[in-house]
């Protein structure tokens, strides 16, 4: 965003708990930041939820430059794996924000929300970066992918034409901004849009409650949040109040159980829509605003995005029948240049034509509605809206001193869509470590999300002949 319009100016374009900021105070407050990062290449984000990580990120797209969000429950081995790779030149936090000694001395500007300044006049040019985002694979460290500033825009503007998306619209959500879906859809979006967010810090059902009951019209979250208000809903008629009168309820970054879309429909008369996307290739498909929110359903891909089934063999799935299951491809303006620094995994990621190979596998109804039937690996789970590569939490058990062997499952949660379950071979089978210790052990490493919820001893784990954990074989033992 460079000068607001007149007409939004006075417009209310951020409001974090009781903070608020108009068009004009962000613009002016983003402005100071893009002066001071101008030329600054990458540029490290403490993306806290607050109004200062809403300005950072804002300032430094104005400059040009490309921030790097960081989660702030990350460990500090996975911290430092994001620093050395992604090399920024500085970090931006709120004030008094502490940040770890992984940082050393990286120099650091906190962010005054309060101060005006102007942005750089220079234009960035579309294929130039605009965020590195970490993203976990099935194994290693998470990589870093490179979105280009074409493809926030065409995501955006995608989602506008399927959602009906307007400045009039007010958004609520308690989404972490470190990711795609909190940072780019539930900030970034709105300020398009020429709208507003508010943001609830963390999320809950009271928070909901009060800003629907006060205009706001929108409301994203993921389905472990569904679940929580499925389950509120019947002893909190408030609440199915409020979301009758949302416009339009949107879930994501995971699959939505059928018994929770039936459980909110039947509460509220209001029906949760659920679009599809990945870090690397932004919002593929969604159900649209004037379309049919159909449960267990994507919907249909969005405007601009290319969309196809194929084979094992790479063979396109014609077939609109809802059974023949194939894994999803997708190309268009919307995807990711590369993964920093990882030219091998970027090369295996897309086929020769410039198609990426998504690892999802789906099939396509009738009316062209895609269904997500599962991972074609069995290695990234989907846990509270993140999604969790196992690899990285192994590899954080292994250095463990009492395990000896370690492998990572994902397996059904009602609350949380899949809990990670640690399948431990003890190096001391009479003093195994406690289950407690484990998770403990990987939170700190890692970040609290990644820890495991179930921990489960085994004498030894099953391979096959050439030493591969079989893990489908671990849901017998």
């Amino acid at each position: 965003m460079g000068v607001p319009p007149d007409e939004v100016r006075g417009r209310v374009a951020l409001r974090f708990g009781p903070r608020t900021l108009t068009y004009a105070a962000l613009a002016g407050a983003a402005g100071a930041v893009a002066a001071r990062v101008r030329d600054a290449g990458r540029v490290a984000v403490w993306a806290t939820p607050e109004l200062e990580t809403a300005v950072a990120v804002t300032g430094v797209l104005l400059a040009g430059a490309a921030a790097v969000p960081l989660n702030p429950k990350s460990g500090e081995k996975e911290l430092a794996h994001i620093l050395s790779d992604s090399a920024p030149t500085l970090v931006l936090t709120p004030p008094g924000a502490e940040l770890p000694p992984v940082f050393g001395d990286l120099t650091r500007i906190d962010v005054d929300a309060s101060v005006t300044g102007t942005a750089p006049g220079e234009q960035a040019a579309d294929g130039d970066p605009a965020l590195v985002v970490y993203t976990s694979g099935t194994t290693g460290p998470p990589k870093g992918a490179v979105l280009p500033r074409r493809a926030l825009a065409t995501t955006l503007d995608a989602l506008a034409d399927a959602w009906q998306w307007t400045a009039d619209d007010v958004l609520v959500h308690g989404l972490p901004p470190f990711h795609v879906h909190g940072l780019v859809l539930g900030v970034l979006g709105p300020l398009r849009r020429g709208g507003s967010v508010r943001h609830l810090g963390r999320f809950s059902t009271e928070g909901v409650v009060r800003e629907l009951n006060d205009g706001a019209t929108m409301m994203f979250g993921v389905p472990t949040m569904y679940h929580r208000i499925a389950e509120a809903l019947p002893d909190d008629p408030e609440l199915a109040g409020a979301l009758a009168r949302a416009r339009l309820l949107v879930s994501g970054s995971a699959a939505l159980p059928v018994h929770d879309h039936e459980r909110i429909a039947a509460a509220t008369g209001r029906r949760v829509i659920e679009r599809y996307g990945m870090t690397e290739t932004l919002m593929n498909t969604s159900v649209r605003a004037d379309g049919e929110a159909r449960a267990g359903t994507v919907g249909v891909p969005l405007r601009g995005v290319e969309l196809r089934l194929v084979e094992e063999d790479g063979t396109e799935i014609t077939a609109y029948d809802g059974e023949s299951v194939g894994e999803i491809q997708v190309r268009g303006p919307s995807l990711f240049t590369a993964y920093l620094n990882r030219p091998d995994a970027t090369a295996a990621a897309f086929t020769a034509d410039g198609w990426f190979r998504t690892g999802d596998m789906a099939v396509r109804e009738a009316d062209g509605y895609v269904r997500i039937v599962g991972r074609k690996a069995t290695d990234l789970i989907k846990s509270g809206g993140y999604k969790i590569g196992a690899g990285e939490i192994e590899n954080a058990l292994l250095e463990h001193p009492g395990v000896r062997e370690a492998a990572v499952t994902g397996e059904p949660d009602a609350d949380l869509g899949e809990r990670i379950v640690a399948w431990i071979v003890p190096a001391d089978p009479q003093a195994p470590p406690a289950a407690e210790e484990l998770a403990d052990h990987v939170a700190g490493r890692l970040a609290p999300h990644k820890r495991p919820r179930v921990v489960r001893y085994l004498e030894s784990l099953p391979r096959n002949d050439m030493g591969k954990i079989m893990k489908r074989a671990l849901a017998d033992v």
